[in-house]
């Protein structure tokens, strides 16, 4: 994410042909009904600074929204076709201003480079204070979005997703868990905080609406599940 994690594994080419509008989420439709707060659901430990979360009842709306179709294939797929981690200014790249954001009293040098601060993972509920020990996670994997819609974008659309900072896509975990997640969706592998289970699905839908991508009925079924934890 040289730290360790520099490149999140978990996360997780000739580019298709599209139109101008493929290049980046639309800007209409559920994922911009303005309800991207977390104002009836309690934040969990390790949500600090995830832009974009909607709230448990509108995350239900959308994620019944979603379209419902098997994964397609992994051929043609490497990480190269989601470039990552991109510059954002001021010698910072994306994992930087992730770590900056998560974080509290986040210290930097001159290359951006956090040297001390103090994280929560979300997964975990780990408290981190060696940014080393974390991992820039993409909560829908690049893996996963490729074979839910992805394959089909341009390069610069894949980039902009691997880098995306405006929605709840990136967030800073302990490595353990970002590597034990890998490319699986939710209904292959769960947070073993159970208590970050009703922000994980609301991110995860987030970014699925937001980016058009497809949800197997599996999937679909345990995201219902998992957004269940939000009213105990």
């Amino acid at each position: 994410m040289a730290l360790v994690g520099l490149v999140a594994v978990g996360c997780s080419p000739g580019d298709s042909s599209s139109s101008p509008s493929q290049d980046k989420p639309s800007a209409s439709g559920p994922a911009d009904d303005g309800k991207d707060g977390s104002k009836d659901d309690s934040k969990a430990a390790g949500e600090k600074g995830l832009p974009g979360v909607p709230t448990a009842a509108t995350a239900q709306h959308r994620l019944a929204g979603l379209k419902v179709a098997a994964h397609g294939s992994m051929s043609g797929y490497s990480r190269e076709r989601f470039p990552h981690w991109s510059a954002q200014g001021n010698s910072c790249d994306t994992r930087e201003k992730v770590l900056a954001r998560a974080g509290t009293d986040v210290e930097r040098d001159a290359e951006c480079r956090a040297v001390s601060g103090h994280w929560t993972s979300l997964y975990d509920g780990k408290e981190v204070t060696d940014a080393s020990e974390l991992d820039i996670d993409h909560m829908v994997p690049l893996a996963n979005a490729w074979r839910s819609g992805a394959d089909a974008w341009t390069q610069h659309k894949r980039e902009a997703f691997a880098n995306d900072l405006t929605r709840p896509q990136l967030l800073a975990v302990t490595a353990s868990t970002n590597r034990t997640k890998g490319d699986q969706g939710p209904e292959e592998w769960q947070p073993p905080a159970k208590s970050s289970w009703c922000t994980y699905s609301r991110a995860w839908i987030a970014v699925k609406t937001t980016y058009r991508l497809t949800v197997t009925s599996d999937e679909k079924r345990k995201l219902d599940d998992m957004l269940e934890t939000c009213h105990r």
